[in-house]
């Protein structure tokens, strides 16, 4: 038995395949980094490499395509999912994703990201909700929080002057066309390994057929919250989580055991202490 111990000095963690040796431009502490590699560790792990197309965005996740060795599109801003569409529909044995932020796929491309769920197309869409537009300068975006302070709100967000803030995965839970909704985070190892095998089991949804896969990470944005990657998780954990809370919220095309239905709609305002 002895022998089938295997000693910590024997563990090797190496790079999967599927990303490529450029050196990714996000700032330090950043989710979108680990969020690309469980992607395409899931990628590899599931063999599907050489038939998989991703679909970049606008925004800090605009050069995706020089991380991933998959073929890549990329979309105008916000037009993901209307793009991932025509490519799965004319090569409907590829794995097809999407992989946007909260500017791209909830301000810009919300009526591409509401119709094609609505359509229940067979696609795969990763959504980093960062609460800000990270990529220009820190301004508000539609997840930003009730009081939450960026360049365009530096007192706060206001509901008289900026309406409120959009929760997105919940609202698309509610269409007949999608068939897996949950919401993630990457900020701790546990999180990760839940994160990864949520986005395993939205790329298995698509080869069987099941219909639209949504899988957001909720992530930080250490820069554009004048944070450092500690605080920002931090801050994170305190006011992102208690708003954007993680978990299932559909699951096999059914909303998830506990999920109450009336809060997916309605609700009190989604507020923040100001940092």
């Amino acid at each position: 038995m002895a022998n089938d111990i295997v000693k910590p000095e024997n563990l090797v963690y190496s790079r999967t395949k599927v990303l490529t040796d450029a050196t990714m431009h996000y700032c330090p502490g950043c989710g979108h980094g680990t969020t690309h590699r469980i992607v395409a560790e899931v990628i590899e792990e599931l063999g599907i490499q050489g038939t998989t197309v991703g679909v970049a965005p606008v925004g800090c996740s605009v050069l995706a395509y020089n991380y991933f060795d998959v073929d890549f599109q990329e979309a105008a801003h916000g037009r993901a999912p209307a793009l991932a569409t025509a490519i799965k529909r004319l090569n409907p044995d590829l794995n097809v994703f999407t992989y946007q932020g909260d500017g791209d796929l909830a301000a810009i491309g919300t009526a591409e990201t509401v119709h094609a769920a609505n359509r229940g197309e067979n696609i795969t869409m990763v959504f980093v909700n960062n609460g800000i537009y990270g990529m220009t300068g820190g301004q508000m975006a539609p997840t930003t929080l009730v009081g939450m302070k960026s360049a365009t709100t530096p007192y706060g967000r206001c509901v008289e002057r900026n309406g409120y803030p959009l929760r997105i995965t919940e609202m698309l839970a509610t269409l007949p066309g999608t068939y897996y909704v949950t919401r993630q985070s990457v900020h701790t190892p546990a999180a990760v390994r839940k994160a990864k095998a949520a986005i395993k089991q939205a790329f298995l949804n698509q080869q069987n057929k099941k219909g639209l896969s949504f899988v957001e990470i909720v992530s930080n944005c250490n820069s554009g919250w004048k944070m450092t990657p500690v605080q920002a998780n931090k801050w994170m954990e305190e006011n992102m989580f208690p708003n954007y809370p993680i978990g299932d919220i559909k699951v096999d095309g059914k909303i998830a055991e506990g999920i109450d239905i009336n809060r997916l709609v309605v609700d009190h305002p989604l507020s923040v202490v100001n940092k």
